[in-house]
């Protein structure tokens, strides 16, 4: 062996069960559904403060859909990678997520082609506006979610 090979072996030290533990209290997990369930929350307010605000259905249907181009490839991404096929070995992981992210990419550009088919004087804008909108509340989440949790 290398005398740089054996520096850098040396160099490794295990953490000890209780700094295990201290390390995952001090980072917790966070679900992929905790995050998917506040992107479809925020995704519902910002159509409806769209719809009080500007008083046209055609915005909030634009903001909607912009938001759901989010949420539901969202959702079928997290179902994908958390089944028992992906969980079954670290190959079936990796696979399961490239196939899932490819079907994310595929059912987020096809809601954004068809969005004109589907809202009738869709406002292009708003609907970026609720795509952006609910693609970033995964830090609000994650935020959120490591406040309750430090509170605890």
């Amino acid at each position: 062996m290398a005398p740089e090979d054996e520096a850098t072996t040396d160099d490794f030290v295990p953490l000890t069960a209780e700094q295990a533990r201290v390390l995952r209290e001090n980072s917790p997990s966070v679900s992929l559904w905790w995050v998917i369930g506040w992107q479809i929350g925020v995704g519902i307010l910002l159509a409806g403060a769209t719809w009080l605000l500007a008083g046209l259905v055609s915005l909030a249907l634009s903001v909607a859909c912009g938001s759901l181009a989010v949420v539901l490839p969202a959702a079928l991404f997290a179902r994908g990678v958390t089944s028992r096929f992906a969980s079954a070995s670290v190959g079936n992981a990796v696979l399961s997520f490239f196939v899932w992210e490819f079907v994310k990419i595929a059912v987020t550009v096809a809601i954004l082609f068809s969005a004109h088919r589907l809202v009738l004087g869709l406002s292009w804008p708003a609907m970026l506006l609720g795509l952006v909108v609910t693609m970033k509340v995964y830090w609000l989440a994650l935020l959120v979610k490591r406040r309750a949790i430090r509170t605890e």
